[in-house]
Parts: structure tokens; C-alpha cells; sequence
């Protein structure tokens, strides 16, 4: 069992960077890919990016690659999303997600979900 708490939501202006954390509860944290996903108001959730259990390996959508990094830290169990460049499209409430599928942008991979954390980019 994952419990898993987001946080460092905020608002932010576009052209601006914002860090989002996600903190697991358990002893396994390391052996899930931990992902992101977001929904914005009135659009089905998703996916932003995953990362492997080592942090070896990262799958991003192409709507954030190249300005969003996702990294771990398992002494910490805590997964992050730096996002830099951001822009107004990508408001919406950001979940953090565990499975063991391996790499997937599918929302049926992932067994395990935070509450999100809100984000909101002004224009």
C-alpha cells in the first residue's frame, strides 16, 4: 500500500517555474515508476511525465517535453516535477501516481493516487 501527498502548487506567472513535490508513505516506494498527470477544468486528466524506479529512464508528453523534468529521490521517497517555461495551458490540478507496470502515460497502470495539488499559470 502507497499513500501519496502532493504539494507546492501555486500560482505562477507565465514564463515562470514552479517545483511540485510528492511525498509516499511505505517501505516499497522504490520499486514503483512514480508518474504525473494533470487535469485541467472541464478536460480529461493528462499525462505529464514517469519515471522509473531508479530514475534511470523518464517518458514525458509532448505537450511538456523539454520544459518539465521529473526526478526521484527514494532516500526521501518523494517524487518531483520541475516546470519551467510555464504557460497558461498548463493550469490544472497535478496528481502524482504509483504503479508497477513499468513506463506508461495509461491512467490503468497506475494503482496508486494522490489528492493534486493545484497549479494555475497566468497569462
Amino acid at each position: 500500500q502507497v499513500q501519496l501527498v502532493e504539494s507546492g502548487g501555486g500560482l505562477v506567472q507565465a514564463g515562470g517555474s514552479l517545483r511540485v513535490s510528492c511525498a509516499a508513505s511505505g517501505r516499497t516506494f522504490s520499486s514503483y515508476v512514480m508518474g504525473w498527470f494533470r487535469q485541467a477544468p472541464g478536460k480529461e486528466r493528462e499525462f505529464v511525465a514517469a519515471i522509473t524506479w531508479s530514475g534511470g529512464s523518464t517518458y514525458y508528453g509532448d505537450s511538456v517535453k523539454g520544459r518539465f523534468t521529473i526526478s526521484r529521490d527514494n532516500a526521501k521517497n518523494t517524487v518531483y516535477l520541475q516546470m519551467n517555461s510555464l504557460k497558461p495551458e498548463d493550469t490544472g490540478v497535478y496528481y502524482c501516481a504509483a504503479g508497477r507496470v513499468g513506463l506508461s502515460r495509461l491512467e490503468r497502470s497506475y494503482a496508486y493516487w494522490g489528492q493534486g495539488t493545484q497549479v494555475t499559470v497566468s497569462s
